[in-house]
């Protein structure tokens, strides 16, 4: 008992106040009513994964998110798997109570997460619970296994990822999603760009990808998917998808240890990229491509993703 109090003063001394710990997912907390503080219980969990506080970094966020320290566990990597680094204490935050995609919604517009307009509509319509596992509380902010170790991401990630791409998702652009899993994001992409528009889902996991179309013909992206302005594929996507290339936005739901190059061929000029990048430590990059050609990156958050990588190193657990 004496240890574990001595490790919660260590937090409670080098951590800085509670509206200001919270990461991006809560760093426009200056126009809403602060969260109450976590439990120390909660402060030393993520002490116990190896997380760290961050320097306050300057801008636009109040806070910096933490970073791993060390490598985790295989079992603690899927816990954080497409989420921000304090999704523990952002489900005590924003997960007690909510049994509704509205809800859900509403929470995260609540705590500053989502500010666009558009992408909460596209959310409320599209109900995460229909591209969960049945049985997995859909309406927690936090990411939920979906078999095969993969997740899919934490509801203030994919708002976040589409908050990034807005610009890049307008009707009638061409968007990818790399690693769709149950092709939650493709159909939020879909409900964005339109009929006039293409959103492709590209997953190497043929049992995910089945799923990922029935999740979607019972969604409100069905329309879309059955006149072709969404499709589904199985195939490598560190390869990206040329058929339908060159995208106007490209999302990857797995960490690559380099942003990879197939994938930047595929980026039109003007185009965006949103990838996580790293191996224990992770970066979600924003990747833009100029209309000369050349890149611009820079670094949106700290996160923690599965590994974008081969199927059977996914299916033998990395």
């Amino acid at each position: 008992m004496k240890m574990k109090q001595k490790v919660t003063d260590r937090i409670r001394r080098n951590m800085p106040p509670a509206p200001a710990v919270a990461t991006r997912t809560l760093a426009y907390a200056s126009r809403h009513r602060a969260p109450p503080p976590p439990p120390p219980q909660l402060l030393a969990a993520a002490v116990a994964v190896g997380a760290r506080p961050r320097k306050r970094s300057p801008g636009r966020f109040a806070a910096a998110p933490l970073a791993l320290v060390g490598r985790p566990s295989s079992s603690s990597s899927r816990l954080f798997a497409g989420s921000s680094l304090l999704s523990q204490m952002e489900r005590y935050w924003t997960g007690r109570g909510i049994n509704s995609n509205k809800g859900l919604v509403e929470q995260l517009q609540n705590y500053g997460i989502m500010r666009s307009k558009k992408v909460a509509e596209v959310m409320e319509k599209l109900d995460r619970g229909l591209f969960v596992p049945e049985g997995t509380p859909a309406y927690v902010d936090s990411p939920m296994p979906i078999g095969y170790n993969a997740t899919i991401s934490a509801p203030h990630m994919h708002a976040t990822c589409l908050e990034l791409l807005e610009n890049n998702l307008q009707p009638g652009m061409h968007a990818l999603d790399i690693g769709s899993g149950t092709g939650y994001l493709t159909a939020c992409f879909a409900m964005m760009v339109g009929l006039q528009g293409c959103a492709v889902g590209v997953e190497h996991i043929p049992e995910l990808v089945a799923d990922s179309v029935k999740n979607v013909q019972r969604s409100a992206a069905a329309p879309f998917l059955k006149e072709g302005a969404l499709s589904l594929h199985v195939g490598d996507g560190r390869l990206g998808w040329p058929e339908h290339a060159p995208y106007d936005a490209i999302h990857v739901g797995a960490a690559a240890p380099e942003i990879p190059k197939a994938l930047v061929d595929q980026l039109k000029p003007g185009g965006r990229m949103v990838i996580p990048v790293g191996n224990i430590f992770q970066d979600l990059k924003v990747v833009d491509k100029n209309s000369d050609g050349s890149i611009s990156v820079r670094d949106e958050t700290s996160v923690r993703y599965v590994p974008l990588t081969s199927r059977d190193a996914q299916l033998k657990g990395f």
